[in-house]
């Protein structure tokens, strides 16, 4: 059996995980993608590169982001929300971007030495030189389902 999460609920999912998929669509192909994120109560902000994924979005910016937290089969919520994709090239928009996802990235991984390696994107001391797009979706609309447990529910 399923239930509908409540906004609080979705908030919580939304803020509270580090991975989500990155739906987009165009040219009659959907395609979906895992990333890292962060969510700030109104943006999922994200770092990518050139590739499928940016062609597509450039033609077609209305996306769909999807997260959840699995326990098990029968312990689980999802949401799934919808909005624009947009790129920022705002000097100011990039730097918060880089600072939301270094915070929330960093708070996670227990590696220092992967944090001070080149494969870590945020490393650098100047923030102009963090290489990719840096993103932000826009978020119109959500919604959420989980397994029906009470002691599950956020």
């Amino acid at each position: 059996m399923q239930a509908n999460l409540d906004e609080r609920q979705i908030e919580y999912l939304l803020k509270h995980k580090l991975l989500g998929h990155l739906g987009c669509y165009a040219d009659n192909i959907s395609y979906v993608i895992p990333i890292c994120y962060v969510y700030d109560g109104q943006y999922i902000y994200g770092r990518t590169y050139e590739g499928m994924k940016i062609k597509m979005i450039r033609k077609n910016p209305n996306v769909c982001f999807q997260v959840e937290n699995i326990e098990n089969m029968a312990k689980w919520q999802s949401a799934i929300c919808w909005g624009e994709f947009e790129e920022l090239t705002d000097k100011a928009e990039r730097n918060k971007a880089v600072s939301l996802l270094r915070d929330r990235i960093s708070a996670t991984i227990e590696s220092s030495a992967l944090r001070q390696s080149n494969y870590w994107p945020f490393s650098v001391d100047d923030l102009d030189d963090v290489k990719g797009i840096l993103f932000r979706i826009h978020i119109n609309t959500k919604t959420g389902k989980s397994s029906f447990y009470d002691e599950y529910q956020v």
